[in-house]
C-alpha cells in the first residue's frame, strides 16, 4: 500500500493506492496550514481505510513547484514516514502531476500555475509514452503565448486574461477541481517499479527561484 501527498498549493490531497490503484483519497482546501492539518488528515485516511502505518510500502510526494511551505511540509512528512518505516520514496513534480490527467490528448500538454510577480510556472508533456518535453521554467504570460505550440491543450491555472492570450492557438481546459494525488499514485508506481527511488533525505522541492525570506515566503515559485 502506497502514501501518496500533494501540498504544493491550497488544494492538497492525499491518498492510498496498491500498486499505482487508488484505494481512498482525500482533498481539502488547506490554504496555508498545512503545517498542521496534513499529519491528522493521513491519520485519518489511514484509519478509515482500516490501514496501519506498518501496512504502508512506499510514499509518494509532489515536489513542486508551488506553495513554499506547503512543499516542506509534504516533502519532510514524506521523508520522516520513509525512514520511519524504512519504504522507499519518490517524488513527482507538481505540473507533471497537473498534466497527466489529459494524458489521452494527442498534442503536447501544457501545465501552468501562477507562480506570483507576474510570472507563470509551466512544462510540457506529450503521451505515446508520456514524457516531458519542456521541462518547469517560468515566463510572462506573453512570452507563453509566443511559445506554446498550435494546437496545445492548456490545463492548470489559466485566468480570464491568459485565457485571451491563449485562446487562438490553444485548447484551455477547465480548471481541475480534484487533488493530485491520484496522479501521484498513478505515475508514481511505475517509477518504483523500475527503481528509480530516492534516499528519502535527498527528496528536494523543485523551486524556480530562490525562495523568498520573510512573509512573502508563503507565495507560489
Amino acid at each position: 500500500m502506497e502514501l501518496c501527498i500533494d501540498t504544493a498549493s491550497e488544494l492538497a490531497s492525499i491518498a492510498l493506492s496498491r500498486e499505482g490503484r487508488v484505494e481512498a483519497e482525500h482533498s481539502w482546501r488547506c490554504e496555508r496550514n498545512h503545517t498542521v492539518e496534513l499529519l491528522p488528515a493521513i491519520d485519518r485516511l489511514l484509519v478509515g481505510a482500516g490501514v496501519r502505518h506498518g501496512d504502508l510500502t512506499a510514499v509518494f510526494v509532489s515536489l513542486g513547484p508551488g506553495m513554499y511551505t506547503g512543499l516542506r511540509v509534504g516533502i519532510s512528512v514524506a521523508q520522516g514516514i520513509a525512514r520511519a518505516l524504512s519504504i522507499p520514496a519518490l517524488g513527482v513534480g507538481r505540473l507533471e502531476l497537473d498534466a497527466y490527467p489529459h494524458a489521452a490528448y494527442p498534442t503536447p500538454i501544457i501545465a501552468i500555475h501562477c507562480a506570483g510577480r507576474g510570472e507563470l510556472a509551466w512544462a510540457t508533456y506529450q503521451s505515446n509514452p508520456w514524457r516531458e518535453l519542456t521541462a518547469p521554467r517560468l515566463s510572462k504570460p506573453e512570452q507563453l503565448a509566443e511559445e506554446i505550440p498550435n494546437g496545445a491543450f492548456v490545463t492548470g491555472e489559466v485566468d480570464e486574461a491568459l485565457a485571451t492570450l491563449l485562446r487562438s492557438r490553444a485548447y484551455i481546459a477547465e480548471p481541475p477541481s480534484g487533488g493530485r494525488a491520484r496522479s501521484l499514485a498513478a505515475l508514481a508506481y511505475p517509477r518504483l517499479k523500475a527503481g528509480e527511488t530516492a534516499e528519502p533525505a535527498l527528496l528536494r522541492p523543485i523551486y524556480l527561484r530562490p525562495p523568498a525570506i520573510g512573509p512573502q515566503k508563503q507565495a507560489n515559485h
